[in-house]
Parts: structure tokens; sequence; C-alpha cells
């Protein structure tokens, strides 16, 4: 037996897929207030609350399922060193299931296979629900078990798979989003040390955002969510402090990079304009001095293009925080100490603690976020109507996609069956959708649709 009582575990590697359809809000805003003028002052006030410039959403063919594929994928090719047999947990957070019963996680594990990366059958595969808490939950507990196993050199992936939709000429209409993100998690970690004994929780029964039973869009209570979040934020940090053993001011200056849940760009530094306040005494122009300092502008700033992933936002801004530091402190990014807040309406706030590890300039140097960025394509507001007014039924899925291009390596739903079951393809080039009767029966060629 092997003591794993003092293991590290963490973050390895992370991965992003953001869908390439963008939309300036502009664009939406003009069309909702011709429809409605009296709109006009209401969603120009909610841009300058949230910060928000622009969303992505999916292409007619993608789903949850195909964009948290997506991100695994490209985390499995970029680490060829990976031992994929020791690969022991698949995981997913997500809000936005595409099946009541079968896990994310499961179809990611088909779509892989297709892709010709295939997974040991002796892994757990399994989905977290908590609203955009949803990851990190996974994410402890895929850390979890690794830190309890008995084998040495097993590792587990991490999805945060999400579709953000509100009702259309609301203010929330602006705050949607796309995108998937996953994590390599092994003890020993390459990137993110994360520190389990001092994660700090805060949960309570509260209203803020639910999505009911049958709907295909969330209801917020936005000014009260806003609340719950900051209440909760205080409150989980608070018991992630008793936890480290540290007063709240030590926590909060030890503490070099910063993240939190970034449901709309605004929001987190309002809310560490709030923690700050409270335990430093800070004022706006000292806050804003703190956060600059530890990259948090660098993490917040690219999701106003993106918008909301739900379960992905803090990672998302993670990732784009870790990517610009790195480029500005090279080597000295290392042993940087992090701190992370993830917050999920309903709700619940999680504080996690942690360290970047020697090896992490090696990971951080093969990722090119500024092209993850850039790999979009300007939507038109028909486009965006389309994309609104889904998802779709079988047959009306196949006649939006005749004729549409998918392409090269692209994970996309194929059909949907009669009983309802979803069927997924890897496109191995690019390709034409074609009718169900001119499939091609070979997964190793261009993907048209396969009944």
């Amino acid at each position: 037996m092997h003591d794993s009582s003092n293991r590290r575990v963490g973050i390895s590697d992370i991965s992003l897929y953001l869908p390439r359809p963008v939309i300036d809000l502009q664009d939406i805003i003009r069309k909702r207030v011709a429809q409605h003028p009296r709109l006009a002052r209401h969603m120009e006030r909610a841009l300058a609350t949230t910060g928000q410039k622009s969303i992505r959403f999916p292409e007619p063919w993608e789903d949850t399922a195909t964009m948290a594929a997506q991100a695994a994928y490209e985390l499995v090719r970029r680490n060829p060193g990976l031992d994929r047999d020791a690969i022991r947990h698949l995981a997913v957070g997500t809000e936005t299931t595409v099946d009541h019963s079968k896990p994310v996680s499961a179809y990611v594990q088909g779509m892989l296979k297709r892709a010709g990366i295939s997974l040991p059958d002796s892994l757990s595969s399994f989905q977290v629900q908590h609203a955009c808490a949803g990851a990190t939950m996974a994410l402890l507990s895929v850390a979890s078990m690794l830190q309890t196993s008995n084998l040495p050199g097993e590792s587990g992936i991490v999805m945060a798979s999400d579709i953000a939709r509100y009702d259309t000429e609301s203010t929330a209409e602006i705050t949607q989003g796309a995108g998937a993100v996953a994590m390599l998690v092994e003890s020993s970690p390459k990137l993110i040390d994360l520190d389990l004994s001092t994660v700090g929780y805060h949960s309570q029964d509260v209203d803020d955002f639910f999505r009911p039973l049958g709907s295909k869009t969330a209801r917020v209570k936005g000014r009260y969510s806003m609340d719950c979040y900051l209440e909760s934020l205080e409150g989980a940090f608070l018991d992630h402090c008793r936890r480290a053993g540290l007063s709240p001011q030590q926590a909060l200056t030890d503490s070099e990079l910063v993240m939190l849940h970034t449901p709309f760009r605004n929001m987190p530094e309002s809310a560490m304009q709030h923690l700050l306040e409270r335990h430093l005494g800070f004022t706006n122009g000292h806050t804003e001095s703190y956060l600059r300092d530890r990259g948090f502008y660098q993490g917040v700033d690219p999701l106003s293009y993106i918008g909301n992933t739900y379960a992905g936002s803090l990672y998302l801004a993670l990732a784009f925080l870790l990517y610009h530091r790195f480029r500005e402190l090279g080597e000295r990014i290392v042993g940087k100490r992090v701190l992370l807040a993830s917050y999920g309406s309903g709700n619940t706030m999680i504080i996690q603690a942690g360290r970047v590890m020697p090896q992490a300039p090696e990971v951080l140097s093969t990722w090119d976020l500024d092209q993850t960025l850039a790999a979009h394509r300007p939507a038109s507001i028909e486009d965006y109507d389309l994309w609104t007014e889904g998802p779709y039924e079988a047959a009306e899925h196949e006649r939006l996609n005749l004729g549409r291009q998918v392409p090269a390596d692209c994970f996309y739903l194929a059909s949907i069956r009669e009983d309802g079951y979803r069927d997924y393809r890897h496109a191995a080039e690019l390709h034409d959708w074609l009718p169900q009767g001119e499939a091609s029966s070979d997964l190793h060629r261009s993907r048209p649709v396969h009944s």
C-alpha cells in the first residue's frame, strides 16, 4: 500500500474550446430597440452594469456534449506523454446537459473513441450539477479520489461545458454565452497544486437563479442574485480562512493570483471591491491597484467578448490570467499563491487556494489563447435568431444543417433518433452536411449525418 495522505493533487493543464459564432451586443440591442423602443434605456444600463461586449454561441450542429469533447480532445492531444491507461476519472460539470439520465462524460468517452482516442473502461464517468459550480465540485471530487488512491500516477479529466440561454427581449439576454474547458487533474500536478484541506464553503437554499424542467432558458433575479453572490463569497472566504488558520487580511494580502466566477465581466470586480473594503479597508483606487497587480483584469477582460459559460467561466478566466501573467513574469510565476472563488446559484460558493508549480512555465509555454480568441466568425442577427429559437427536434435539426460545412477535427451532433437518443460523430476533414440517406458509414472519413 502507498501512503497517499500527503500526496499533492491539482491541475496539470487546461484546454479551452469556444464556438466560432460571435455577435456584437450592439447588433442585438439595435434589433430589440427597433422592436421595443422602451428597452433602449434598460439595455444600455445593462451593458454598463455588466461590461459585456459580445457573446459566443454554438453552431447548429454543436451542443454541450460536443463542446466538452472538443476541449478534452485538445487536452489529450496536447499531452502526448499522458498515460491514457492511467486515466481513472472522466467528469463533467454542467447545468445544460443533453440527457436527463446519461452524463455528458459518457458521450464524450464515445466521441473521443471515434476520434481515435480510446480511454480505459476502468474509469469512473460522472456529471455534477450545481449551477455554475458543478465543474468545481467535479474537480474537487476527482482530486480527492486521486489523493486517496493507492496507485500513484493516475489522472482524471474534468470538463466544464455549458450554453447560457436567457429570454430574448430581456436585459439578461446580453449575458448569454457558450464554451467549454477541460482540465487534466493529477497527483504531482504540473500547473497548480490545490490545498484540499482548506477549501471553504457556503451554501443556502435561495431562488436567485433556476431553470424549471422543460424550460430552455434560465430564470434569474439579477440584483438579488448579485447580493447572494456577495453574501456567499464572504461566508466561504471566512470558512476558508478558519480552515487555513489565516486572518482574512493575511489571506487576501498573501494571495498573488486571484480569480472569481465571472457570469459577466464586472461581477467579480464588484465582489472583490466588497471583500477588500470589508477586510482591508480599501477604496476603489486601492482595489484597482490590488487587482491589477494580481493579473485579475487580464483574466476577466477576455470574457467580456465570450459571455457567460456557467460552469466554465471561472476556469476560462483563470486560464487567461495564467497565460498573460506568464508572458509578463516568465519563470517568476512559479510559487505564486492562487485564490479561486466558484459560485453556483441556488446557491453555493467554494473557495480554493493553491500554488503555481515549478513545471508551470513548461505547460504555459504551449498555450496560445490569443489564437483561441481570434478563432471566430462574425455572426449575423439571423444566425443569432436561429440559435435563440432552438434547440430543435430531430427533423428540424437535420433540415437546418443540410448544406452546412463541418470543419475538420470537429465533433458534431449527427442526428437525433426517433427515441430521442443523440448520435455524435467526429469530422476527420472538412465536409458538407448530407441527408441521412446519403450518409457514409466510414467513421474515419468525412462525417455526414447518420441515423
